[in-house]
């Protein structure tokens, strides 16, 4: 079974415990500290792959390093070590966040400007494409990219939109060479 199903199960799994609890926000928060955990820090990953580190061994540094997480959490982390499924754990988390984001009508994306928005700035580019892609509410990443030149371009899933002088430039350099 290819690694993209099973950690959609495992996301589904969380999702139903998540809804019966009426926990998700909850989940939510808690496996993006984890996901960040896991991003940021390569030992952790190779140690929890080691084949010559007994799960018990890897179960107990789980326990110490997140404290402040829930048990459902933990223990889902606990499974994935006793299955050996610890390279999932990044997979199993965008599962589960889209799929509690699509239950919510909230899209996530990523805006591309030439220096860092203000917060101001930033609410009123989701407010506008919330409406735009008919949801409820828009998460937007800041990603400051100075080869923008200015303006913005803003990325939610496959779609991009791109309102940069920079790709102004291309989309004229494009319609010249077309024209000629």
């Amino acid at each position: 079974m290819s690694e993209a199903v099973v950690a959609k199960r495992y996301a589904d799994a969380l999702f139903q415990l998540g809804q019966e609890k009426a926990t998700l926000d909850q989940l939510v928060e808690e496996f993006r500290v984890v996901k960040n955990v896991f991003q940021n820090d390569n030992q952790l990953n190779i140690f929890l792959a080691h084949p010559r580190v007994n799960n018990g061994k890897k179960k107990q540094f789980l326990d110490e390093a997140f404290q402040g997480v829930s048990k459902d959490v933990l223990n889902t982390l606990k499974i994935l070590v006793d299955r050996g499924r610890t390279e999932m754990v990044l997979s199993i988390i965008n599962h589960f966040t889209q799929k509690v984001n699509d239950a919510k009508g909230i899209a996530e994306g990523k805006v591309y400007s030439v220096r860092k928005l203000s917060d101001t700035e930033k609410t009123e580019l989701e407010n506008t494409f919330a409406k735009r892609f008919n949801k409820q509410k828009i998460q937007l990443e800041n990603v400051v990219d100075p080869s923008l030149i200015g303006g913005v371009k803003i990325r939610m899933g496959n779609t991009i939109i791109d309102g940069s002088i920079s790709g102004k430039l291309r989309s004229f350099k494009r319609n010249l060479k077309l024209g000629s």
